[in-house]
């Protein structure tokens, strides 16, 4: 009687080789007739990547980066102009947006005359969320008060 031991298991004998890095190894026979084996999850992660071709070396490679190294990158933004304009920044937008209209107006409260451009605040007349958009004639430059005032009326507290 043959005695089978775990060892008898994990040594058998090479029937095929990795489809990715070529590795010799054992696997199933129906494995084996799909003709794609890999070794280990890196090898079958690498197969599904595409190859390609970068832009700035043209050498191959893999992975969804627009370049295939750092070096080729920083090759790629060379010359680029960075301006101002923050098309995706809202933050910088509104920034933008208060200096046209402190310029146009004067840079002072519209409607109390407060005159600390450090805490200006853009009012729109119509708001966005009702329609109103960006154009000069819809904004107002405002100070905190007079801008918290008209959003929230004049106050209710008392003095009792």
């Amino acid at each position: 009687m043959v005695e089978w031991s775990s060892a008898h298991f994990m040594n058998r004998t090479p029937n095929c080789n990795c489809s990715v890095c070529k590795k010799d190894m054992y696997r199933r026979p129906s494995q084996v007739l799909s003709g794609r084996v890999f070794c280990s999850l890196q090898c079958s992660g690498k197969s599904q990547q595409k190859a390609r071709e970068c832009p700035i070396c043209q050498s191959n490679y893999l992975g969804n980066k627009k370049t295939c190294s750092r070096v080729c990158a920083n090759k790629s933004r060379a010359g680029i102009k960075y301006t101002r304009e923050g098309l995706f920044n809202k933050a910088y937008q509104g920034t933008i947006l208060k200096e046209k209209v402190a310029i146009e107006r004067g840079g002072v409260c519209e409607e109390c005359k407060f005159n600390n451009y450090a805490v200006l605040q853009i009012h729109h007349i119509k708001e966005r969320h009702l329609g109103g958009g960006n154009e000069m004639s819809n904004l107002k430059l405002l100070c905190p008060n007079c801008h918290t005032t008209h959003h929230l009326g004049t106050s209710i507290w008392k003095k009792h």
